[in-house]
């Protein structure tokens, strides 16, 4: 089967996938102040962070256009399968699934199937290779959307920030929270529940909410021996690395460890982590 698969810039790619000539990202652009950044390779992520440290604003992104998406749709490939962060933190997916519309109008019916991710970073990379492994098989294009969706309904999201400020800034939580949690050196152990974020526990210090999320993550995981587990981290090797040790005895199919993209690292911020599996 020839394939493409299409993703937002929130699609972390690491090792061996950063060239791997069946994925296209597109771009998302991040608004610090007056400063904009373009989520792609040339993503300064320690200037991007001072940017944000500096800037009382909170800061923004915007979504690929229709026309970004579309013209992505124009390849040479006849399936393209097309992964986006979580719906309700962006409007990427429904930028996307426009854009087969305008493509379909002019250049008529094609194998296109846009999915919503539900997740973000280790999440779109999870459905990807997925979907990879899947079109490797030579599965129909109908059958592997089928068994694509599927996993991403069954995919956990889980993940430990240092800080709260960007999600308190765009208003996924609320002041008196992020105003006791960061007094307190509390940290949250959050998840993501339909693409909405949700707080399953939290800890004394990041170190113990690692822990927790570790023990949650392989309490609700029954079969590792068949996912990947994706650990993406925002200039925080070392903590991801503490997890990969942690989960290592699980018998993940494979642990990959990516840093966050542009996107996830105006969510994450500096020392976030985020686990998928």
């Amino acid at each position: 089967m020839r394939y493409r698969i299409i993703g937002d810039s929130s699609l972390e790619l690491a090792g061996e996938w950063k060239d791997a000539p069946f994925i296209r990202l597109i771009p998302f652009t991040m608004l610090v102040g007056e400063e904009q950044f373009t989520d792609d390779e040339t993503f300064d992520q320690k200037e991007f962070l001072e940017a944000i440290k500096n800037c009382p604003d909170c800061p923004k992104s915007a979504c690929p256009s229709p026309d970004m998406y579309k013209e992505a749709y124009c390849c040479e490939e006849e399936n393209v399968f097309v992964i986006t962060i979580s719906g309700p933190l962006s409007g990427s997916y429904n930028s996307a699934v426009l854009a087969k519309k305008l493509y379909e109008e002019e250049y008529g019916e094609k194998n296109i199937a846009v999915i919503n991710s539900e997740s973000a970073g280790g999440g779109l990379l999870n459905i990807a290779l997925k979907i990879r492994d899947l079109c490797e098989q030579g599965l129909s294009f109908q059958e592997i959307e089928k068994q694509a969706l599927k996993y991403r309904d069954s995919m956990k999201t889980y993940f430990v920030l240092e800080t709260l400020d960007t999600l308190r800034k765009n208003g996924r939580l609320t002041g008196l929270q992020a105003y006791f949690a960061t007094k307190l050196n509390i940290k949250p152990v959050m998840s993501a529940e339909k693409g909405v974020i949700i707080k399953l526990d939290q800890a004394r210090g990041i170190q113990k909410a690692l822990q927790k999320l570790v023990e949650i993550a392989l309490k609700h995981c029954s079969d590792a021996p068949n996912r990947r587990l994706i650990i993406s981290h925002c200039n925080t090797p070392e903590r991801a690395e503490y997890i990969r040790e942690r989960c290592q005895a699980a018998g993940f199919k494979e642990i990959i460890i990516t840093g966050t993209s542009g996107l996830n690292t105006m969510y994450a911020n500096d020392g976030g982590l985020i686990v998928t599996l």
